[in-house]
């Protein structure tokens, strides 16, 4: 990582009024790279946050991000790389050869080194490691033998510990003189001779003790502490639950292995909520920065179920092919009852899958939620039922044809409603990615009962005409 800078540049110089970056500051940057201006770049680049430097990674093509990163060398801050795309990432990583990576991760955060290595191919994660002194090797070897996307994964292994016989001035003196403390740190937790976690203090806790005064008096017991296998989105919970800043990570032992901060929790917020809603599009793990034969590969599949789908839903409009060619007008309307129990049946199922993903629909509170989207259902249904019954009505002159429209959309929208909440449920309790498959089966519903449903009533109402 390249050290802190004596002056930050300011947000104005960087972004413009609709947070992109601004077109002069990368032209500038640009010209630099061109040009191989070395003390242009350390000026203007150097000095930028690591999530700014990732801004200007993703903002500029394949080629300046590999020159911009060679020219600066040892200034290259290599933490920028934890904010861009996987893709973005990996490119920049393949471009350098290994020992130098090791040399940057060496000056980072374990859990942003963590980050790095976890995308590169096992031969390669041991090369670097390899490199790495012997403390730091084990320390993220043991991160990355936790499964991706746990608390393990995420979590920082450098932390304070000390034990529960010493007195504040003497954990005091041991901040002040030892050099390989974290950064920052809100916590010191209070291990025994085995490592495993007895309590932590806050440090503003700290401050307003007395030296003499040993910290068992005055640890308190951590009751949020997490364990190392927990999924992230669980810790993340947590964290939102209980207005926690940092949290002690604990092996199957309850040994102290790490921390995890706020700082990387918001991250797991951000990335979970990202990934539900890339998800209910069937795009899965899609970035922008993706090439077009993965991005052809990633959307083809779930447009091959649709295809599916659409095909069932013709199926059932082929069943009712004489009741079509006796009434033209059917062939008109009844793409509207589908598109409103379609769209129904999505705001639904967004709320309920969005619901499942942050625990606030569970067994107690469910009947109670389900009926409350069934009236929803039924009352929207009768609104709408009257608004398209009456333009049917006017629009074919025949007030049978608006009265039959008008039924077709209440059994629609009530059939959106639940099939909205009640396949997200379902999919969930089967252990399906509720996220994933709720949107075709959701689609499917409403097609297939709204075709039947206007079509069925249509055939039966022409039978007595």
């Amino acid at each position: 990582m390249a050290p802190p800078a004596a002056e930050s540049v300011d947000h104005d110089e960087i972004y413009g009024e609709d947070g992109s970056i601004r077109q002069d500051y990368l032209t500038g940057v640009g010209a630099a790279i061109a040009d191989r201006d070395v003390l242009y770049l350390r000026e203007h680049v150097t000095r930028l946050h690591e999530s700014e430097l990732g801004d200007l990674l993703e903002a500029i093509n394949a080629s300046q991000r590999q020159a911009l990163v060679a020219l600066l060398g040892d200034d290259f801050d290599f933490a920028s790389l934890t904010e861009v795309d996987e893709a973005i990432r990996l490119e920049i990583i393949e471009s350098l050869p290994n020992a130098r990576i090791a040399e940057a991760l060496g000056d980072l955060d374990s859990d942003d080194a963590v980050y790095i290595l976890e995308d590169l191919d096992e031969e390669d994660q041991r090369e670097i490691l390899a490199a790495l002194p012997f403390t730091e090797r084990v320390r993220l070897r043991r991160s990355l033998d936790y499964p991706e996307d746990t608390a393990g994964r995420r979590m920082q292994t450098e932390f304070v510990a000390v034990p529960p016989f010493w007195t504040v001035g003497q954990t005091i003196d041991y901040m002040r003189d030892e050099e390989n403390l974290p950064d920052s740190f809100s916590q010191i937790f209070v291990i025994d001779p085995t490592f495993k976690l007895l309590g932590a203090v806050d440090l503003d806790r700290i401050l307003r003790t007395k030296r003499q005064t040993r910290i068992e008096d005055v640890m308190d017991e951590t009751r949020y502490r997490i364990d190392a296998e927990m999924d992230q989105e669980e810790a993340a919970q947590l964290f939102e639950q209980y207005d926690l800043l940092s949290a002690a990570v604990v092996d199957e032992n309850e040994r102290l292995v790490g921390v995890l901060t706020i700082d990387d929790v918001v991250d797991v917020i951000h990335e979970e909520a990202d990934e539900d809603i890339k998800r209910l599009g069937g795009v899965g793990d899609e970035e922008l920065s993706d090439n077009i034969l993965s991005t052809v590969r990633s959307r083809f599949s779930w447009l091959l179920i649709n295809l599916a789908t659409a095909i069932l839903a013709s199926a059932v409009i082929s069943m009712f092919d004489a009741t079509i060619e006796q009434m033209v007008a059917l062939a008109v309307l009844m793409p509207i009852v589908a598109s409103m129990g379609g769209n129904a049946g999505t705001q639904t199922m967004t709320v309920t899958v969005r619901a499942l993903a942050t625990r606030d629909i569970d067994i107690y509170n469910a009947g109670r939620i389900i009926r409350r989207e069934a009236a929803v259902g039924l009352i929207n249904g009768l609104l709408f039922a009257a608004i398209i019954g009456v333009v049917a009505g006017l629009w074919f002159a025949s007030p049978g044809l608006g009265g039959i429209i008008a039924a077709a959309m209440v059994v629609n929208m009530l059939a959106a409603a639940l099939a909205g909440i009640l396949l997200p449920l379902l999919l969930d309790k089967v252990g399906a990615d509720p996220a994933i498959a709720s949107a075709v089966f959701v689609t499917t519903v409403t097609d297939v009962v709204g075709f039947f449903a206007f079509l069925g009533l249509a055939g039966w109402w022409l039978s007595f005409a």
